[in-house]
């Protein structure tokens, strides 16, 4: 199956104070580390999607292999970054079968985890979307198949792929990823998982 994999990384990082894309964790950004990730699984093309702040954060994938979109519309929500991804992804490659979508802030993403939700999309072709679910929570990391293509590109705002999860629940798998409940919103919550980090 030919995957895609769209990092969202558009947001102002408000709650954080300071890009979050750019914090750094074992001497990588964010940005980076989450971009090594996905260019260790079998998807392509991998599509980065910026906005605040773009002209410092890309500067930090310069010499990836990757597809860097800029949204102008970021501030409308995730909507139009899910959008502007997808777009991406066709216009480097028309035949993607189907996307995964990716956070910058989600430290505990891995390759073997993104391959795992390939995997399971691949052996049921019942199967529409692949979503994590941690802490009573379903969501990113989720996989969407190109079926459902048009339901994305129909949310606005801050509609989120959530929203095309729900609708769809007779069409998803799910993959326990419990590390999946940790997100880095706050300067504390950095502090504590870069505390938490390097003490293992």
């Amino acid at each position: 199956m030919n995957v895609s994999i769209i990092i969202l990384a558009a947001g102002a990082s408000s709650r954080m104070g300071s890009p979050k894309q750019l914090l750094l964790v074992d001497g990588k950004t964010l940005i980076k580390r989450i971009c090594d990730t996905a260019m260790d699984t079998t998807c392509h093309p991998i599509v980065l999607v910026l906005g605040a702040n773009r002209n410092i954060i890309r500067k930090e994938t310069e010499k990836m292999p990757i597809t860097v979109i800029d949204n102008p519309q970021w501030e409308n929500g995730i909507s139009s970054s899910i959008k502007m991804g997808l777009a991406g992804a066709y216009m480097t490659e028309k035949a993607i079968e189907a996307v995964i979508f990716l956070t910058v802030d989600m430290p505990y993403v891995s390759a073997e985890l993104i391959n795992k939700m390939v995997e399971k999309a691949e052996s049921d072709e019942k199967v529409e979307i692949v979503a994590c679910k941690y802490d009573k929570q379903i969501g990113i990391p989720v996989l969407f198949k190109r079926s459902m293509f048009i339901d994305l590109l129909e949310l606005s705002g801050d509609e989120g792929a959530k929203k095309v999860i729900i609708k769809n629940k007779d069409k998803v798998a799910f993959i326990d990823f419990p590390e999946g409940k940790l997100d880095l919103d706050t300067v504390e919550e950095y502090r504590n998982f870069v505390s938490k980090y390097n003490s293992n």
